[in-house]
């Protein structure tokens, strides 16, 4: 239960940070959507970095359902587990943004009329998931302490590289679309971004298992250390 509530409590103040400060930083640039896009970006680099060290030791610091089905797929985690910890990230992200809504006065759910769709924004989300996957799965093997500062900072600038603004979340997507505001996705368009997210995420976890495979040999190959035998 306290990993479940951690993804929860973590997803939840990520998704409010990311429509938070897209509201925040669109009322304040006086219509420059760039300063608004610079915001957004940067306050959500920040809180990534903030939740990931925070949360890493009690739950994993996932808060992404692909994440998590990765780690099942690798029998990392149990499947009752892991559809417990699916559920808690999409209703934590859901929680974050009414309360984000919330926050800044707004109804507690509106459904967004921001229109992302089409083959570039698709391909976007494949790539932006599949590089996100790729990054996590590659430092968590290899340099642990940098995930937190890696996943910020390949965040932070998905957001201008992609033409989707980097959503790489299907827990992030569902909960964007209650929000009608500069961060938010069209219900409608949720269903192209999943898909594109799911083949991205599946791609990501591939070039993971390559390029980790010699890893995963050496660990098999070492000899067992054998109990000391009493004298």
């Amino acid at each position: 239960m306290r990993r479940v509530a951690a993804e929860a409590v973590g997803s939840a103040l990520l998704a409010a940070t990311v429509v938070g400060s897209g509201i925040m930083g669109e009322r304040l640039a006086g219509g420059n959507a760039a300063i608004a896009l610079l915001a957004n970006s940067l306050a959500t680099a920040a809180m990534l970095v903030a939740l990931i060290a925070a949360f890493a030791g009690v739950s994993g610091a996932r808060f992404h359902p692909l994440v998590t089905l990765l780690e099942l797929a690798r029998r990392r985690i149990a499947p009752r587990a892991a559809a417990a910890e699916i559920f808690a990230q999409f209703a934590g992200m859901a929680a974050g943004v009414v309360a984000a809504n919330a926050m800044f006065g707004l109804p507690l759910v509106e459904f967004s009329t921001h229109a992302r769709t089409g083959p570039p924004q698709w391909f976007s989300e494949g790539v932006a998931t599949c590089g996100l996957i790729v990054v996590i799965g590659l430092c968590a093997a290899r340099a642990a302490r940098w995930l937190p500062f890696a996943v910020a900072g390949y965040v932070a600038a998905g957001y201008w590289f992609t033409a989707s603004t980097c959503f790489a979340n299907p827990a992030v997507t569902v909960a964007r679309c209650l929000s009608n505001t500069f961060a938010g996705i069209r219900p409608a368009d949720v269903p192209g971004f999943l898909l594109a997210q799911v083949a991205g995420a599946a791609a990501g976890g591939l070039l993971v298992a390559w390029w980790t495979r010699a890893d995963r040999r050496a660990v098999a190959a070492a000899p067992k250390s054998r109990p000391l035998q009493e004298t």
